[in-house]
């Protein structure tokens, strides 16, 4: 190869190089199925403190991100009784009516856990959580580019091979607190991590998914995390989840 065929080889390489996204943080899942835990809560319940500070100590569980993956949506109908959650969507309250009408949960109430797609009412017997990993399900793998993109992949399993899902993806805060002016909680100062700030969802696609970075009102967490988890089409629960910090 003459000199001028290798500049412009090299040329070509770099071109080519810079149309490519570089990403700067690669997040990956377990081949066994990490378990998604779902809290319903809203400021306006004086039931919900409590549970929302339990679920700030799985911050410092062991097996977070690759064992356990904790969410907390608020709900929206508590905010014509006397305060309005900054955190509550109408989407978060209708996934948890959807959780009703699949008959996976019994009533809809706050606060209120979905574990692995099923009602979970360990935590008002203090019992523990079940973490055992025992369906291999696939890996799930998340190319992020921070404040751009993700690219979600799914490597299943045979018995999953050529299924059809839905990705979804969010971004939890952390260190978050609120002064609660009236409701319930009425000058209180209230705590939370887990919080799901942003909340999206593709259409039924087969392995492999692209996202727009989320937008997200609230600026003050001092941590954020990303998240992302499938699901079959027509039900809530999640086939294989991952996530992590973002920097």
């Amino acid at each position: 190869m003459n000199r001028w065929a290798g500049l412009l080889l090299f040329g070509g390489l770099m071109a080519l190089m810079a149309t490519q996204p570089v990403y700067s943080l690669t997040l990956q899942s377990p081949v066994e199925r990490v378990n998604l835990l779902e809290l319903y809560t809203s400021h306006g319940c004086s039931s919900c403190p409590p549970a929302d500070a339990w679920l700030r100590t799985l911050e410092d569980h062991p097996g977070l991100w690759q064992q356990l993956i904790p969410m907390a949506f608020h709900v929206d109908y508590w905010d014509d009784l006397g305060w309005s959650d900054r955190f509550a969507s109408t989407a978060f309250s209708k996934r948890q009516r959807d959780y009703r009408h699949s008959g996976a949960i019994n009533s809809v109430y706050t606060p209120g856990f979905v574990f692995n797609g099923d009602e979970w009412r360990g935590w008002f017997r203090r019992s523990p959580l079940d973490l055992q990993q025992t369906e291999r399900v696939g890996r799930l793998s998340l190319q992020v580019d921070p404040g751009k993109g993700v690219v979600v992949q799914f490597t299943p399993q045979p018995h999953l091979d050529g299924i059809k899902l839905r990705a979804n993806l969010a971004i939890l805060g952390f260190g978050l607190s609120s002064s609660i002016g009236g409701g319930e909680n009425r000058g209180r100062m209230l705590d939370e991590s887990f919080v799901v700030l942003s909340h999206s969802q593709t259409e039924v696609q087969d392995g492999n998914w692209r996202f727009k970075w989320p937008e997200q009102s609230v600026k003050e967490a001092k941590k954020l995390a990303l998240v992302a988890w499938l699901s079959r089409p027509g039900s809530n629960e999640p086939v294989q989840a991952t996530g992590g910090w973002l920097p």
